[in-house]
């Protein structure tokens, strides 16, 4: 029998981005640019720092209060990403981004994903059984609340897939154990798919995940 595996954050390039947010319902705030740098109203906003691989940083504002992230890299600097981390929280804000991401979903459809987080969640604590096999491949490394696998070959990131897991139930504020296992896929494994093709690349991922994790899962499609 499979478990549940969800996305939780997903990220898109494009080259014409900001066209989407041309209305009142959405203001585009510029913190890095040629002639504008506010790294603190940064940090600030999404508690991590401008890294020098980001040449231009924006903060897009919803008329219901999120706030994400625009960021153009030094590696594709013809290109703006959007990030929507937090879709399968336990949160208003959760509920909001994916109410934002279904108002896009039928516009974005060939725009390409750099990023994928596959979470998986399990009441009370992660099977040991699951640990013993991320260990068999990768070497755990904890750092605040969050433990992650690295291979020997990695430093800060791995290029094509990270894994790490944590206590969703603090992130949270649940009243219950929850503890979750992330999958994130990015740009080296996902080979510029197009969201329009989302699904086709659901199978390659459980494979990986039973792979490092042993674990049998189904991965659900947003729900669009």
């Amino acid at each position: 029998m499979s478990i549940k595996g969800v996305i939780d954050s997903m990220n898109f390039s494009s080259s014409h981005l900001e066209d989407y947010f041309l209305n009142d319902d959405y203001i585009v705030e510029t913190i890095k640019s040629v002639s504008v740098f506010e790294p603190k109203r940064w940090k600030e906003t999404f508690k991590k720092s401008l890294t020098r691989n980001i040449i231009e940083a924006k903060i897009l504002h919803t008329s219901t209060g999120l706030m994400l992230p625009i960021k153009r890299y030094s590696i594709s600097p013809q290109k703006q990403t959007l990030e929507f981390a937090g879709l399968h929280g336990y949160t208003n804000k959760s509920k909001l981004l994916n109410e934002l991401l279904c108002d896009l979903y039928e516009h974005i459809q060939d725009e390409v994903l750099t990023r994928l987080d596959i979470a998986i969640d399990f009441k009370g604590k992660i099977p040991n059984r699951v640990i013993k096999a991320l260990c068999k491949s990768r070497t755990p490394f904890k750092f605040w609340n969050t433990t992650y696998y690295k291979t020997g070959k990695e430093k800060k990131t791995n290029v094509r897939l990270n894994i790490k897991t944590y206590n969703k139930a603090k992130k949270s504020n649940l009243d219950y154990e929850l503890e979750r296992l992330e999958f994130s896929f990015t740009s080296q494994y996902l080979q510029k798919t197009k969201i329009k093709d989302l699904k086709n690349l659901f199978v390659k991922m459980e494979k990986s995940i039973k792979k490092f994790s042993g674990l049998e899962v189904k991965i659900y499609p947003l729900s669009y």
